[in-house]
């Protein structure tokens, strides 16, 4: 199950934040809906960096769980994938002013905490 949870959580986070990218970066872009100016490139900046990170994190995330799942027992590699779950849910509520993010990174965090939750039981501890 410990497996699964895994391929789960970086699944989201790779689906939610190329989401993310294509809705708010890609879609307003092509739609015309900011005019260009310091504000504008921010808005972009942010978003394109939001996104594109948690979809790169996420895709690098399932790429270790598929090659080397052992390593997904591992707490040092759990405890980064929180505390990056957790960044992220810092700039959703600094910066962001959309739920829809948030719930996201919500999603991913508690995944992640199932995820060491049920470290112990998959590496055959008690």
């Amino acid at each position: 199950m410990h497996k699964y949870i895994v391929f789960t959580a970086f699944g989201v986070l790779t689906l939610f934040g190329t989401a993310h990218f294509l809705i708010d970066v890609v879609s307003q872009h092509f739609r015309g809906l900011h005019r260009p100016g310091p504000t504008t490139d921010l808005y972009y900046g942010l978003h394109s960096a939001y996104g594109l990170g948690q979809a790169a994190f996420g895709a690098m995330g399932l790429y270790v769980a598929s090659r080397a799942a052992p390593m997904t027992h591992a707490l040092p590699l759990l405890m980064l994938a929180l505390l990056a779950g957790l960044g992220w849910l810092g700039i959703c509520f600094l910066f962001i002013e959309y739920t829809q993010p948030r719930f996201a990174v919500s999603l991913y965090c508690a995944l992640m905490l199932t995820t060491l939750f049920t470290r112990q039981t998959a590496a055959g501890r008690p």
